[in-house]
């Protein structure tokens, strides 16, 4: 047997057992990269090679509790506890390459099926897709709750030949949850203690059950998106909704060791450059090996530049409003009938008009009343966010009879509804004007509270929520995000076991909601599609989707709060054309984007720099220029013809023809067969005036290819932008 180099190495780790120090009081977690193996090692090896970065020693035992991760599949590298005086000795060793901190990071139904068109014998995705049998979803976020009716596995065939995983519970698992894993150092079961990761994966993959309800609310039948698909658990976060990246990191390994086909992650943190985000490259090399990567966008909105999760081999995911309310009312003596939601809507509560009590010293109900008087009114407030549960406690230990809450201004048309556990209706700040009016100009102001339970119909839907974090973005500025949104207000699903969930489910709202149904509906889609692409099914859900979609304050929402659009699942299994990316155009993106070494790092390997690409060249579904001064931008890309083999289409562009005029060459594009590829430039340029140089510096549009027949409608939003 040779002795080669590698081995001779691997043999000097084994013999000369390499210790490490205990770690002091100052050490910190850090993600070391280091240069990847020249030859496969097998899981002992590689941990070993890897505790030989570690500093010198004084106990064996300590090496487990510095070296917190070993990661091979999507990220070379590791995990430890180390001060900086050890982490500067690191830095000196052959095959260190670059250092980051250990990040914290935050995670960020009965209805939402029909909304999005999902039922079965409907001839939809969810018949061709056998309801997403076959496709294994792995979930990152706070564990699981085992035994949950949601992981019931009536009608789930066992997981295909390609899982490798395994189950951390010691009863819980079955056909449905064939994987439960924790990730946390030193924690031995994944379960749930914060309902937020039962939450998401219940609405991912959640199988059907029947008389599902909170408090009665939102009762009938509850499924996820995919309600045949198989779910794996990979537990990265605390109950308290913290997530280290080191972490997070290990989920994204095992998973894809494990053969999971969609990663859905619920977390997120602020923007961060690609190549010194361990998630954005640690979710590249699952997109690589043919993983859809569903992200949450944050929950920063509505500011613009609050996005998380932004690379573009992710589907960033915004949150938006269904057409279901929790209907409770403000009637006034005159018969004005103020609407609003409650998740707090007693039986037994009086139908009579009641004193309203209201402050214009304390509008936010932050001050004790000057006497007793108020005592057996029903209070009016208006919450700062997040104060609800405070204030509703403040009033009912002051002797309220009932809390009419009036949201703020950021709010808008949104209400993110929270159990009070207090009889009591929100307001928006647009309707809650409305009572502010009456108040101020009566004498003895007074009104009852209607409650109404789970309202279907709700119009307008979708709205954006306020909360969404809004792009452009700023890790991508050349790419729109987000790119989609889904239902994430006020959403129905499964929780933990608690005197708030008593009957393990719960509402909450946030992009944390509105990931896993893009999740699952990217499940549906895999198993309808197997061989279609990650970029393949994005693309899908982004030219399909419909555009009509309000913000918070009830306009038309952009393309940076909405995405392309809200998710049309049943368009989205037929779409016509898709713009596929290879793994070779995202090298190409990333050398232009990184340079050589920078692609080299996130590739993990040697790439070819010749044919490096704009972010705006990325053959992405949706299209931004930046033409400067009064030169043209252009940009070219290539669709995928996954219709009928012979079909033509048409391409028509709807843009503020005053300030922009845009060409697409050639204008119509005719396949004689499935799969062919055709490819058509785009460009741009500002108009006489030239770019705008303040005020609304982006132009919004969209390209659309429409069918000969008229069948396939595939839209592209189409920006141009004199942002610098």
């Amino acid at each position: 047997m040779t002795l080669t180099p590698w081995l001779l190495f691997l043999l000097l780790v084994v013999f000369s057992n390499p210790l490490v120090a205990s770690p002091s009081s100052s050490a910190s977690r850090y993600i070391i990269q280091v240069e990847e193996p020249t030859e496969p090692l097998s899981e002992g090896s590689l941990k070993r090679w890897h505790e030989s970065f570690l500093p010198p020693a004084v106990e064996q035992s300590s090496v487990d509790r510095r070296l917190l991760h070993s990661y091979s599949d999507v990220f070379s590298g590791f995990a430890a506890m180390l001060t900086e005086e050890e982490l500067q000795e690191i830095r000196k060793k052959n095959g260190f390459v670059r250092v980051f901190p250990d990040r914290v990071l935050h995670v960020m139904t009965t209805h939402t099926q029909d909304f999005l068109g999902l039922k079965v014998g409907s001839k939809g995705l969810w018949d061709d897709s056998k309801l997403g049998s076959g496709v294994i979803i792995g979930v990152l976020d706070t564990g699981v709750t085992p035994g949950h009716p949601s992981y019931d596995d009536e009608g789930v065939p066992p997981p295909p030949s390609t899982w490798k995983g395994s189950c951390d519970l010691e009863t819980g698992c079955n056909n449905k949850l064939i994987g439960a894993r924790s990730m946390i150092t030193g924690w031995r079961h994944p379960i749930d203690e914060g309902g937020h990761g039962t939450h998401t994966s219940a609405t991912a993959g959640g199988n059907f059950i029947r008389n599902a309800s909170y408090f009665g609310f939102a009762k009938g039948t509850a499924a996820g998106m995919a309600p045949r698909a198989h779910l794996a658990i990979y537990q990265v976060c605390g109950g308290d909704g913290s997530c280290n990246s080191a972490d997070i990191l290990a989920g994204l390994d095992v998973a894809v060791k494990d053969g999971v086909d969609i990663l859905s992650l619920s977390l997120g943190g602020r923007s961060t450059p690609l190549d010194q985000d361990p998630i954005a490259i640690g979710s590249f090399a699952a997109a690589r090996k043919g993983i859809f990567v569903s992200c949450a966008g944050g929950n920063d909105g509505p500011d613009y530049f609050t996005l998380s999760n932004e690379a573009p081999w992710m589907l960033t995911v915004a949150a938006s409003s269904v057409d279901r309310s929790f209907r409770a009312s403000v009637k006034l003596p005159s018969g004005k009938v103020i609407p609003g939601e409650s998740l707090d809507q007693p039986s037994n509560f009086p139908e009579s008009y009641l004193p309203l009590y209201y402050s214009t010293e304390s509008p936010s109900c932050d001050m004790d009343p000057l006497d007793d008087s108020q005592r057996g009114s029903i209070w009016v407030c208006e919450v700062e966010l997040g104060g609800l549960l405070r204030v509703a406690a403040f009033a009912k230990s002051r002797g309220a009879r009932a809390l009419i809450s009036i949201s703020s201004k950021t709010e808008g048309a949104t209400i993110s509804i929270r159990k009070m556990d207090f009889p009591g209706v929100v307001l928006t700040i647009q309707e809650g004007s409305d009572l502010i009016s009456y108040l101020n100009s009566a004498s003895n102001p007074s009104a009852s509270i209607v409650f109404n339970g789970t309202v279907l119909g709700v119009s307008p839907a979708p709205v954006v929520a306020y909360f969404s974090s809004r792009g452009p973005s700023q890790a991508t500025p050349g790419i729109l995000k987000p790119d989609i949104s889904g239902p994430g207000l006020n959403i129905f699903a499964a929780y933990i076991h608690s005197h708030e969930t008593p009957d393990q489910y719960y509402i909450i709202s946030g992009t944390s909601m509105a990931t896993p149904h893009l999740s699952g509906v990217a499940a549906l889609l895999k198993a309808a599609h197997p061989t279609w692409s990650p970029a393949a099914i994005k693309s899908a859900i982004i030219t399909t989707a419909d555009v009509d979609v309000f913000d918070e304050l009830l306009e038309p929402a952009l393309y940076f709060a909405k995405g392309a659009g809200h998710v049309n699942p049943n368009k989205a299994a037929d779409p016509g054309l898709i713009y596929d990316i290879t793994n070779d155009d995202y090298i190409s993106y990333i050398c232009g984007k990184f340079g050589e070494e920078g692609a080299r790092n996130i590739a993990r390997r040697v790439v070819d720099c010749s044919k490096s690409v704009t972010e705006e060249e990325l053959n992405y579904p949706s299209i931004l220029l930046a033409p400067k001064g009064g030169a043209k931008a252009k940009v070219t890309r290539t669709v995928t013809n996954v219709g009928p083999a012979k079909s033509s289409y048409t391409v028509s562009v709807s843009i503020s023809k005053t300030a922009v005029s845009a060409t697409v060459t050639p204008t119509k594009l005719t396949f004689t067969e499935l799969n062919e590829q055709k490819s058509f430039t785009v460009s741009a340029k500002w108009g006489a005036g030239g770019p705008p140089t303040s005020g609304n510096q982006l132009v919004e549009g969209k390209l659309t290819w429409t069918s000969d027949d008229g069948k396939y409608v595939v839209t592209s939003p189409f920006v141009v932008s004199a942002l610098e």
